[in-house]
């Protein structure tokens, strides 16, 4: 087994390896200025999900135990998707390389040794992806399947707020998957309805703890920063209140980007001044939709501009954009002592604890070194994993009467992977783009790309299959050998 599976266990020794040095390297963990709103409380700043996690894992063995747990998703994510492959038949050193991504690439491995909810975000779609993607013994219904996995992708939304839009992709594959429209609409029906339990049980219970039902109340307004970063002032038509709200490119950089408009005390977002019957979030959303409907063009410009960024080749800092250094390793992590106070850290002595992360320096230079001189996924690995994701993808479509009952699950398959990290990062990347936004194409896009390459090498393009069973291959020789003894031939070695 280890010889046959030996591209995958020399990454997998390679992951395993970084994931202890992080461990080492920062002690009990990296803090991010968001991690208090896991640990200390968001005031309905953000869904609950991750606090469970918290609460469960830390009185137990504190962050150093979070973390681990973490890294330990990780590699059980890599896993996945290589036995995924593997049951699929694709090629071992395809399944390798698409796991690759994550166990190698220093900005997962970065959040991983970090106190936010983005690696179990991950931990809960891959497991989703998984049930609905595995293949199934003829005995095995569908139905039970399908529940399933929808009932897991549903818990996404309940630790990030974006997973809810993998309801699109969820309800895609039932439908494609029946034959018959009422089957399709009934199949559509119970991925909908299932993947919206878990949704309405948790909002329910929120509505019994704290006595409303909207469970995260950051405000309307949140899409100003991607309005006021694309808009061009000088022909949008606004009212006289909502014109200091404009910003040009100078401010935008001092500002720091569309992170800054949305966060900056300096903003015109967080100054301007609000008249009276009004208040600044309606002025924000105000503004926003006027932009969105008189220059729709520039919006989607700058949204798919952002979006290419991911398919660059360095990962390099940009103005305009999140600071890419927040999920970058440092030799000396931030500090957030006012934040986090001595009794935070509930395994560590509070004479000693401090509320700050100590830092191996030897192995906190070594794992930055890796990451800024290429220990990330190259954004043409990226390109060509979306590229036949949709490829593979469109082939099921339009050669759906053609194509063998494995070609086409194996199309199904790819569509859902891939349609799952476009909508995904899109969803983010029109508030937003930042770096950890971009987390989930690293499990995404190279498994989507893996299963696009199979489905269109399921037949050649003469009608023909191009992937034959080694039974077929041997009893193809045989006929050539016993051709060429009547011949008179001497048969071929081998």
């Amino acid at each position: 087994m280890v010889r046959r599976h030996w591209a995958f266990g020399i990454v997998m020794a390679a992951g395993l390896t970084l994931r202890v040095l992080a461990q080492v390297a920062y002690q009990p963990a990296l803090l991010y200025i968001d991690s208090r709103k896991y640990l200390i409380g968001s005031n309905g700043q953000e869904p609950e999900g991750y606090n469970v996690m918290l609460r469960v894992l830390d009185p137990i063995g504190g962050l150093g135990l979070v973390v681990a747990v973490q890294h330990l998703f990780g590699l059980a994510l890599a896993a996945t998707v290589y036995v995924l492959l593997i049951r699929y038949q694709v090629p071992r050193w395809v399944a390798a390389v698409a796991a690759a991504p994550v166990l190698l690439d220093a900005y997962q491995l970065q959040l991983e040794q970090t106190i936010m909810p983005d690696v179990p975000f991950e931990a809960v779609i891959g497991a989703g992806l998984a049930v609905l993607l595995w293949p199934r013994r003829a005995q095995t219904s569908w139905w039970g399947q399908l529940v399933t996995g929808a009932l897991i992708l549903g818990v996404a939304a309940t630790i990030r707020e974006i997973g809810g839009v993998l309801l699109v992709p969820v309800m895609v594959l039932a439908f494609l998957s029946a034959a018959g429209w009422w089957r399709r609409v009934g199949h559509t029906a119970l991925a909908a309805g299932c993947f919206l339990l878990p949704i309405l049980i948790y909002l329910v219970g929120y509505l019994a703890l704290t006595g409303h039902f909207d469970p995260v109340r950051s405000g309307p307004g949140q899409e100003y920063g991607r309005a006021a970063a694309a808009a061009d002032c000088k022909t949008l038509s606004l009212p006289a209140d909502e014109r200091g709200l404009c910003v040009s490119y100078a401010q935008i950089v001092a500002l720091g980007g569309v992170d800054g408009l949305l966060h900056n005390p300096e903003s015109p977002g967080v100054t301007i001044k609000v008249p009276p019957g009004s208040t600044r979030e309606k002025l924000r959303a105000s503004f926003s939709l006027a932009v969105l409907r008189q220059q729709p063009l520039r919006v989607a410009g700058s949204v798919l501009g952002d979006a290419a960024r991911l398919f660059a080749l360095t990962r390099d800092g940009n103005p305009m954009i999140t600071n890419i250094a927040r999920w970058q390793f440092s030799t000396s992590p931030p500090h957030y002592p006012k934040m986090y106070p001595k009794w935070f850290y509930t395994k560590l002595d509070p004479a000693e604890a401090s509320g700050d992360v100590v830092a191996v320096p030897a192995l906190a230079q070594f794992l930055r070194d890796y990451q800024l001189n290429g220990g990330y996924t190259p954004g043409p690995l990226f390109l060509a994993g979306l590229i036949l994701g949709v490829a593979g993808s469109l082939a099921g479509m339009v050669r759906r009467r053609t194509l063998s009952p494995d070609g086409a699950r194996l199309a199904r398959a790819s569509l859902l992977v891939t349609l799952s990290a476009i909508v995904l990062l899109i969803s983010s990347d029109a508030f937003e783009f930042s770096w950890r936004y971009q987390l989930p194409a690293v499990i995404l896009l190279p498994l989507g790309g893996a299963l696009g390459l199979a489905a269109l090498r399921t037949r050649c393009p003469n009608g023909t299959l191009a992937i034959r069973s080694r039974s077929a291959d041997l009893q193809a020789d045989q006929v050539g050998v016993h051709d060429a003894v009547r011949a008179g031939e001497p048969p071929r070695p081998g």
